[in-house]
């Protein structure tokens, strides 16, 4: 009977995540309340308040779902900065969270509300956070990898290596946010790919 109240509780709780997906994205974060996808979800705000502590928790809720298998992209960076050559995996990285984003339905969703349906009012500060958060994590790993390049190859950076993955997270999150915009106005993998070995080219590294 317990097994059955969990099995139940995991249903209610992923159905209010799948409602919430559909709400944001129809209707924008801020847009949309609580008893808004309560409703969609066919559950009551009572529902929602046993899972969640608001909405910002919702969302990050949600955001989890589908960043979790973006992290282990960036796992192969980590993993790669301890030894060995780090740049192969840099590109497998930004590979394979781009190629996530392009092919899975879901994700897709997630990342056009996390891009264009969200708007940083009080209410979400915690969603701004978790931007922030996300992206100081590539930052940092993009750093030691392109640190690790260059000392390997004995190639001087031509700027801070603070500064080059700053560069490359903005290049690779200007041409994400921008393929959201009008996914059939280029092909986001292909187009990502050449970039980044352009830039990589331009620090040194090849």
């Amino acid at each position: 009977m317990a097994r059955r109240s969990k099995e139940d509780a995991l249903e209610t709780r992923n159905s209010l995540l799948d409602a919430a997906e559909r709400v944001f994205l129809a209707q924008g974060v801020a847009g949309s309340s609580l008893n808004d996808i309560a409703v969609a979800a066919g559950a009551t705000r009572g529902a929602i308040y046993w899972h969640f502590q608001d909405k910002a928790d919702l969302f990050n809720a949600m955001m989890d779902r589908v960043s979790l298998p973006m992290q282990d992209a960036l796992s192969h960076v980590q993993q790669a900065t301890t030894g060995g050559d780090p740049l192969p995996q840099l590109r497998a990285a930004i590979r394979l969270a781009l190629e996530k984003i392009v092919r899975d339905p879901q994700t897709r969703r997630v990342m056009e509300v996390a891009t264009h349906k969200v708007e940083y009012v009080d209410s979400l500060c915690a969603v701004r956070e978790r931007h922030l958060e996300v992206r100081g994590q590539w930052i940092l790993q993009f750093r030691a990898a392109l640190r690790r390049s260059a000392a390997l190859r004995g190639v001087k950076l031509p700027i801070p290596a603070a500064a080059a993955a700053q560069g490359l997270q903005a290049l690779v999150d200007g041409l994400l946010q921008n393929w959201m915009l009008d996914t059939g106005a280029f092909d986001l993998e292909a187009v990502a790919g050449k970039a980044v070995d352009v830039y990589l080219a331009g620090l040194g590294l090849r």
